[in-house]
């Protein structure tokens, strides 16, 4: 490829990572809409943000999830990881979380937002990235943003420990060359702190 087809390659991939963080904003910003006073326990919000997403993915050129056992395995692996960091952080599961019939429905909404994050994050925008920038800036990147996209919600203190598990979440995606590893992670994760809150 002559440095003249790079340039004008790398310029449009700079113009369509712009784009999709510009969506990625409206996106959360409906999302914290939405949500009103209930906040990340709005189904309303977690599901507009979820669809939001997954529209977002699709139009950045969202890849096929790929090494699917290899993806479970993994994602598992890392998910049991955190959540055993959890424990060790917020001591052991206690009733006062709610029992398996108010769990259900909760983890269904959060296992979609969970996906969608993972398949934006880790599946489109990584690809757009790692194409301009390479792996590192792919994994940093999207754990910085990983960070960001969760503060409206849980506020400032969440950004060191969101940015440190978007860098295990990007590894994982680097690793496996598959979203769908760090996505099995992010939902395992997602229940455990469900019974360790």
């Amino acid at each position: 490829m002559s440095s003249e087809a790079w340039a004008k390659d790398a310029s449009a991939a700079t113009l369509q990572v712009g784009l999709v963080l510009l969506g990625l904003s409206c996106a959360v910003a409906l999302r914290w809409l939405t949500s009103g006073a209930q906040g990340v326990q709005s189904v309303t919000g977690g599901l507009v943000f979820a669809g939001s997403l997954a529209a977002l993915s699709c139009a950045a050129g969202l890849p096929a999830p790929r090494h699917l056992t290899v993806s479970v395995l993994s994602g598992t692996m890392a998910g049991l990881m955190l959540a055993g960091a959890a424990l060790l952080r917020l001591g052991l599961p206690t009733s006062s979380a709610g029992g398996l019939d108010r769990f259900l429905p909760w983890i269904a909404i959060a296992a979609t937002v969970a996906v969608t994050e993972e398949a934006f994050l880790r599946g489109a925008l990584f690809d757009l990235i790692l194409r301009l920038h390479g792996e590192s800036a792919a994994v940093i990147i999207g754990a910085g943003v990983f960070a960001g996209l969760h503060v409206p919600l849980y506020g400032w203190q969440v950004l060191p420990l969101d940015f440190a598990v978007g860098l295990l979440l990007g590894t994982l995606r680097l690793l496996t060359g598959s979203w769908a590893s760090p996505a099995v992670a992010h939902v395992l994760a997602d229940a455990a702190g469900w019974w360790v809150r």
